[in-house]
């Protein structure tokens, strides 16, 4: 315990001296702020739907059961969703020039898990529940379903009515400088500190070796792999990556398991993407890689800090001209 007290004054002392970063270690937002003329609320539906959280919790439960790797997946979509326009379900809706007919949205996966607890809420409290509330939700439950910890998720979010593919370009997808990331987070309202606990999201899931072929073998137009790679991992993914289609573990060591290996490889040079591990060479986040590397508890308790932040991401578009959408993939008549 006096380990886990230790770790904590010691992040929450950079951040005091740091001129780059606002914000303290563990800072959950009010989940009853103010977002237009409505609020997030943790009782949003206490009346209205009630049984809505029963009801995602166990259709995400139904499929994360089959197939694990949906686990990952659903907090993927959430990230996407909330990055562009905020959490509105744009990432949802499904006609050509859409976010999700865009180049970077071609691996996201779970939509049909979405487009269930839809249909089944909709026989409980028609046109009540967003897809947006519903989608923030999962990402929660797949996240305590793969081991993560658990959060209270405040309610409330409007379905946005516009979804433009090109934007969904400017989400991260592994090859950003530390400067490009943190500038994107801090577009979003979000901090370096969330940008390290969001990425330890990376502990499960895969990746496509399309997108890390280029440190393989021909990293920065050298004709040579990326010098932080180390040797015998470089090999694995070699082998594992012989051809861009083929998928590969974000974590090669607990690939199924919701802990700090992921940082613990940043350490040893063995973070997958490049916005891995990056991580580990700049002053402003390698601090926060070694204080999650050591301290689990505190890892989690940022991490479920940080998608409370995630998930609350709202713009004023979305909030003023929203809609409860009957279909998550399209929006109403």
């Amino acid at each position: 315990m006096r380990k886990l007290y230790l770790c904590f004054f010691l992040i929450f002392f950079f951040y005091l001296s740091s001129e780059a970063v606002s914000g303290f270690i563990v800072e959950f937002p009010d989940t009853n702020s103010p977002i237009g003329d409505d609020a997030l609320s943790l009782f949003y539906y206490h009346r209205s739907c009630p049984d809505a959280e029963r009801i995602i919790h166990n259709i995400v439960k139904q499929w994360v059961d089959k197939d694990p790797t949906l686990a990952p997946a659903i907090m993927r979509l959430h990230f996407h969703d909330c990055a562009v326009r905020g959490c509105d379900a744009s990432i949802l809706l499904d006609y050509q020039g859409s976010e999700r007919w865009s180049n970077v949205s071609k691996s996201l996966r779970g939509f049909e898990i979405i487009d269930e607890i839809k249909r089944e809420i909709e026989k409980k409290c028609p046109r009540t529940v967003s897809c947006a509330d519903i989608l923030t939700a999962a990402a929660r439950d797949a996240t305590v379903l793969a081991g993560g910890p658990y959060w209270q998720v405040p309610y409330g979010r409007k379905d946005g009515r516009v979804s433009i593919g090109k934007e969904a370009e400017l989400v991260p997808m592994g090859r950003e400088s530390v400067t490009g990331l943190v500038e994107f987070y801090q577009s979003k309202g979000l901090n370096i500190l969330d940008l390290v606990a969001l990425s330890g999201a990376h502990t499960i899931g895969r990746s496509t070796c399309g997108s890390l072929q280029y440190r393989l073998y021909n990293y920065m137009g050298t004709g040579k792999p990326d010098p932080t790679i180390t040797p015998r991992y470089l090999n694995y993914l070699r082998r594992k990556c012989r051809w861009a289609s083929e998928y590969v573990d974000l974590d090669a060591n607990t690939p199924k398991k919701f802990d700090t290996q992921y940082y613990k490889n940043i350490q040893i040079k063995m973070g997958l993407l490049k916005t891995d591990q990056i991580l580990y060479y700049d002053s402003r986040t390698k601090p926060l890689v070694h204080a999650f590397a050591s301290q689990s508890e505190v890892f989690r308790h940022q991490f479920a800090a940080s998608m409370v932040k995630l998930g609350n991401i709202q713009e004023y578009q979305s909030v003023e001209e929203g809609e409860i959408r009957v279909i998550c993939s399209s929006v109403n008549d």
